[in-house]
């Protein structure tokens, strides 16, 4: 086991990130829709272009429908400003995500935002479109945490994107699927992220990117996004790489009948009986999103985007096929299953036997709780495994015994300095390293920024060639699962084996249970 406290060779870097060769990539900039003009970033070395519509806006008779092609427009449009966020209800402000999602919130709302460092078209760099997170309920590509320049001063053309949520994006109903021609509902946000993606193939070579060399990254529920646009025979051909961070859905899933039926409840809850597609097309956004409240919402299989589960795609080696960058962080329930008075180890234990039946003893024998302390530790690690970490695992499995490509997993430990340090290595935390923006009002070290650096460095030369190995890197082992092996991002950088095994070993026997039950979502 191999462990090292880097301090940055600022000039190997400096070589590995050279910037691009002079050129003539200048505004107005030519898209399929009209020309753009941007805005230099806070380095004259990166140009922004904010607020570019990838499709037409969803409104009216486009609500709950595929997303469609954006207009064409006149003269030279100017992208300096960010689009809508979707709607959506957003986060409280006291919340460690208050003001991800910040007005202005709008059902037209499908905008990307790109940062780029080339000069010119023919520096044909990589390109890293990112998804945020939010639960599919909540977020912004325009959050200040996702701001692309410093990854982009790294060499890769940035892009952020928004994506329809909550009921607007997620909503299935039998309707629906009948008007449908692909006999579907019920995955319009991840349609939109194909478009965007699609998108991105026919426009970003005029902003110096390679279209060929593009990699899809998300946390959370972008994350989720990636897994899922991963088995999605509909987004074959638009990435070439792709980085999950803490978020994938080998879980069993919603069939759409499931889904067509929590749709008509909510329609019922509405007061919508009869016509129920047109008198929801008719409602006020403010309406339906309070209807559906805070609720997340969540992929189904739809018989068209997924014709099968995840699991089963990968699991028949059916996904597009790409390298991939996997992992979690250490403490994921800390902000997101919180217990302020903690838990006793005697309702730990009646928790267990209630939610894992005749599985229950092997779970207490994987986290075992004697005391009333053990069973609030034992609480946030599984939730950390279940939610989380298996789902991160399993993904690098399949993909390494079913795909051809290579698989890195890592593990994700420092504990954000400061007050907010009592929530660890929180769900999240990943993302200012990635991003190298510390939105967080959190009191970063100079290691958290040295860190930062490295992760961008990994992040950005995976980006660039399959493999995030480079100078002045520890290097990163592709994932054996005989080894079961992870870099870890802590208070140093080290490779370890097994990390947090047994509980990931146990959600193997108990999600093979789930998956050999006899309900359609499973197979």
């Amino acid at each position: 086991m191999r462990t090292v406290r880097f301090t940055l060779c600022f000039a190997i870097l400096a070589i590995a990130f050279a910037p691009p060769a002079p050129g003539a990539i200048t505004d107005p900039v030519r898209v399929e829709q009209g020309q753009l003009a941007g805005a230099s970033g806070r380095s004259p070395d990166v140009r922004v272009y904010k607020g570019i519509p990838y499709a037409a806006s969803p409104v009216g008779d486009l609500r709950w429908k595929p997303p469609q092609p954006a207009a064409a427009w006149q003269g030279v449009r100017q992208a300096t400003q960010f689009g809508n966020s979707c709607a959506q209800t957003p986060m409280p402000t006291n919340s460690v995500y208050g003001g991800v999602a910040p007005p202005p919130i709008s059902e037209d709302c499908l905008y990307l935002n790109i940062w780029t460092p080339a000069k010119s078209t023919d520096d044909r760099l990589p390109v890293m479109v990112w998804i945020h997170g939010g639960g599919f309920a909540h977020g912004t590509g325009a959050a200040a945490g996702y701001d692309g320049e410093n990854l982009a001063r790294k060499g890769a053309v940035v892009v952020t994107i928004n994506y329809r949520l909550g009921i607007f994006g997620f909503l299935a109903l039998p309707e629906l699927t009948a008007e449908s021609p692909h006999h579907a509902s019920g995955n319009y946000g991840l349609l939109d992220q194909i478009a965007a993606l699609q998108w991105v193939q026919k426009n970003i070579a005029a902003f110096g990117g390679d279209p060929s060399r593009v990699t899809i990254f998300g946390q959370s529920a972008g994350s989720v996004s990636v897994n899922v646009l991963m088995a999605s025979p509909l987004a074959k051909g638009l990435f070439a790489r792709a980085i999950g961070e803490s978020g994938g859905s080998f879980d069993p899933m919603p069939s759409l009948t499931d889904a067509e039926k929590q749709g008509l409840q909510l329609a019922s809850a509405l007061g919508v009986t009869q016509d129920a597609l047109k008198s929801l097309r008719a409602k006020p956004p403010d309406e339906l999103i309070k209807a559906k409240g805070n609720e997340d919402a969540q992929p189904i299989v739809d018989g068209w985007v997924l014709p099968k589960s995840v699991y089963s795609i990968f699991a028949e080696g059916m996904q597009n096929d790409v390298p991939i960058i996997v992992g979690n962080n250490a403490n994921e329930g800390g902000n997101l299953a919180p217990l302020p008075n903690g838990i006793t180890a005697s309702q730990f234990a009646e928790n267990a036997r209630k939610n894992f039946g005749p599985f229950a003893d092997q779970f207490l024998q994987a986290y075992p709780a004697a005391t009333d302390e053990a069973a609030t530790a034992a609480h946030f690690a599984s939730f950390r495994d279940a939610a989380f970490g298996w789902n991160m695992r399993i993904w690098a499995r399949l993909e390494t015994e079913t795909g051809h490509r290579r698989a890195y997993r890592y593990y994700f430990s420092r504990v954000p300095p400061g007050p907010g340090s009592r929530l660890g290595a929180f769900h999240g935390a990943d993302i200012a390293y990635v991003f190298e923006n510390y939105p967080f009002r959190i009191f970063y070290e100079d290691w958290d920024k040295q860190l930062g650096e490295m992760i961008e460095a990994y992040w950005v030369n995976f980006a660039r060639t399959g493999d995030p190995n480079g100078p002045g890197l520890l290097p990163w082992p592709i994932y054996d699962p005989q080894r079961d092996g992870v870099l870890e991002f802590g208070d140093q950088i080290s490779v370890q084996l097994r990390v947090n095994a047994v509980g990931l070993d146990f959600f193997d026997v108990y999600n093979r249970s789930l998956r050999a039950a006899p309900s359609p979502a499973s197979k």
